[in-house]
């Protein structure tokens, strides 16, 4: 997979959010809404880990720790503080 597994997983993002607005049977005007909002989140996701990321270098981790398990840690707790904004909206 490699070089391809990014654009995998965008794919995968972007066909989800579809399916999710024909499920939910939205109109044109919320699916556009609903398109938007999600962009705008994944968006943000990717720059905090990205942040987040770059400050893995300096950052004093366990030797246990480094590599892929830290990245699994820090996008669980991503996933939970995100978890936070599923109430804001009904």
């Amino acid at each position: 997979l490699g070089i391809y597994l990014p654009l995998i997983t965008t794919n995968c993002a972007v066909l989800g959010i579809a399916i999710l607005a024909v499920q939910n049977e939205y109109d044109f005007v919320k699916t556009l809404v609903y398109a938007f909002a999600a962009s705008v989140g994944y968006g943000m996701a990717l720059i905090i880990l990205t942040g987040i990321r770059e400050r893995y270098a300096v950052a004093p981790i366990p030797v246990h720790l480094r590599g892929t398990s830290i990245g699994l840690v820090t996008v669980g707790l991503l996933a939970l503080a995100f978890l936070g904004f599923a109430g804001l909206v009904h």
